[in-house]
């Protein structure tokens, strides 16, 4: 049976290793491109968006994709969008991993924001040394806030964009250690961190060490993100793959259509 992973998450690279050696499957895995240099996966990959929902829908139709799971990131709404307008689009089954975003939990001193754009407006006017845990295309909207002295946490440097014009860069990637995570916000002498609420356990350290030291946290919330069949973890995809596996047409009754 031929899949189609959507990626660029933990959930999506445990899935890849959980199906490399399970002959009953033949998967893709399909990476945005916006990490320049991603973790090897341990099965065929491709890299790059697919030119909207016509370009994604001709691609499964290319190579006989049978399936298509949803692993991508939680903001990642418009490529899910696509998967699901392109999977309606030719009847093909669709599931999406649908990690849970984290809880305010006592203690945490939240600003919760909707846009990139917000969170700037939120860091107020005064001068602050400012923590940005983001991608590196969300850094652009904090060169409207030149004021501020920023730590910017990112895996790859960022490109071509405008910057504030105080901004050192850390390239690393999760996971994170809570007790390194404290340190590294004392040593820095944060005031501030701005994060998306990306979910998981990665990453998570910093929240706990920002609610540990009383640093507020602002907050940036979660697209609507649209999805297929709701998965809770990569072991539950493998579970419905040998569902649609066990329940797809025979390959007689497919050469008959």
């Amino acid at each position: 049976m031929r899949i189609l992973i959507l990626g660029g998450t933990t959930e999506a690279s445990e899935l890849a290793r959980l199906l490399a050696d399970d002959r009953r499957f033949e998967a893709t895995l399909s990476l945005a491109g916006r990490t320049v240099s991603p973790k090897p996966q341990p099965m065929p990959t491709r890299m790059g968006g697919f030119g909207g929902i016509a370009g994604l829908q001709a691609w499964l139709r290319d190579h006989a994709v049978e399936a298509v799971i949803d692993a991508t990131h939680p903001y990642a709404d418009q490529m899910s969008r696509h998967a699901v307008a392109a999977c309606e689009g030719l009847a093909l089954p669709l599931a999406s991993i649908r990690r849970e975003a984290w809880p305010r939990q006592d203690g945490d001193r939240w600003i919760d924001v909707a846009t990139p754009q917000d969170a700037v407006s939120a860091l107020g006017q005064d001068p602050a040394r400012v923590f940005l845990s983001l991608g590196r295309l969300e850094l652009a909207a904090f060169a409207a806030a030149p004021q501020h002295h920023y730590v910017a946490r990112t895996i790859d440097p960022p490109g071509d964009i405008a910057l504030p014009p105080d901004i050192r860069f850390v390239f690393d990637r999760g996971p994170f250690d809570e007790t390194k995570e404290e340190a590294f916000l004392v040593e820095e002498r944060v005031a501030v961190v701005v994060s998306k609420n990306s979910g998981g356990q990665a990453t998570y350290p910093k929240i706990a060490a920002a609610r540990r030291l009383k640093i507020p946290v602002v907050m940036i919330a979660r697209p609507d993100k649209p999805h297929g069949e709701p998965l809770e973890s990569a072991r539950a995809a493998v579970i419905w793959l040998a569902g649609q596996l066990a329940h797809r047409p025979s390959s007689t009754s497919r050469r008959s259509v």
